[in-house]
């Protein structure tokens, strides 16, 4: 007896219909560009360097330090180098966390705020390609304005203060070449140390309607991190703290590089983001989307 061949399933899927194919990365960042926020963002972290640049020609430029004291702001006007490395210090701690929150918990909230995220899902856009697409084009708009930043602070100081070496608050200086490697290190490490604020933002995006309590809620806790690492009573348990580790990019400006702070304020960094990026993905998948 000749057996009888089984007949293929009917496909359940429309013909030239491509799951990897749906919500292209360059749609998205161009969507994410044309928005009023990523805008103004974009020119509060260009106008910054210029702010300080006038702040200095206005009050001095303060160089000796306090008594015996150097710190990098004494240091500001020495050089283009040593003026995007002040930038950068002063604005670590919590202007650049305010774009990771912005572009990381703004995603998928403003889209269920504007209730357009069933649509998108119905176009049909798998939930973890919606996802991974929104979560790409956040991160690479939040190492743009890592980057944008000292940038723009390394242009202009140039031209204030002119280019050379970069000096050390502790003494000596680092040759004009090797700066900006020395800086280029220091802007990796700061975006690294940032991926804890873009994980929580991400996951609060995907539990939220309103984007203000997702990136609200990752800026607040952000800062919340910060007070405790200032809580000296905890002790070694401050080093599970990312904002325990968050300046950690300094040793990249000593005179020999240390990189056992950044290896260790990376590690934790990145433990906590894949973390909350796995909640954020597992979640969304079992998510009833009503708007």
């Amino acid at each position: 007896m000749t057996a009888t061949a089984t007949p293929p399933a009917p496909s359940t899927s429309a013909p030239g219909y491509r799951p990897g194919r749906t919500l292209p990365l360059r749609v998205e960042a161009l969507r994410q560009w044309k928005r009023r926020r990523t805008l103004v963002m974009g020119g509060i972290l260009v106008a910054l360097p210029f702010v300080l640049i006038a702040a200095f020609a206005i009050g001095g430029s303060g160089d000796g330090g306090r008594g015996d004291r150097i710190t990098l702001m004494d240091t500001a006007t020495a050089s283009g180098a040593n003026f995007a490395a002040t930038c950068l210090f002063v604005s670590a701690g919590f202007l650049l966390v305010i774009p990771v929150a912005l572009f990381c918990g703004d995603t998928v909230a403003s889209e269920a705020s504007w209730s357009s995220l069933r649509y998108l899902l119905a176009a049909p856009v798998p939930r973890s390609r919606l996802l991974a697409s929104k979560l790409t084009v956040a991160l690479a708009y939040s190492a743009a304005a890592m980057v944008l930043l000292p940038l723009v602070a390394l242009a202009a100081g140039t031209v204030a203060y002119g280019w050379g070496p970069l000096r050390l608050p502790t003494g000596g200086s680092i040759p004009a070449g090797e700066s900006l490697l020395r800086i280029g290190i220091a802007v990796v490490f700061v975006f690294a140390s940032q991926l804890v604020t873009a994980g929580l933002a991400f996951w609060l995006s995907t539990r939220t309607d309103a984007p203000l309590g997702a990136v609200g809620g990752a800026v607040g806790l952000t800062i919340v991190g910060n007070v405790l690492d200032a809580v000296t009573a905890l002790g070694d348990w401050r080093d599970f703290l990312p904002a325990h580790w968050q300046f950690a990019w300094i040793d990249a400006l000593q005179p020999q590089l240390e990189w056992g702070g950044m290896v260790k304020g990376t590690a934790i960094s990145l433990t906590y983001a894949l973390v909350l990026f796995a909640l954020a993905f597992r979640g969304f998948a079992r998510k009833d989307i009503v708007s």
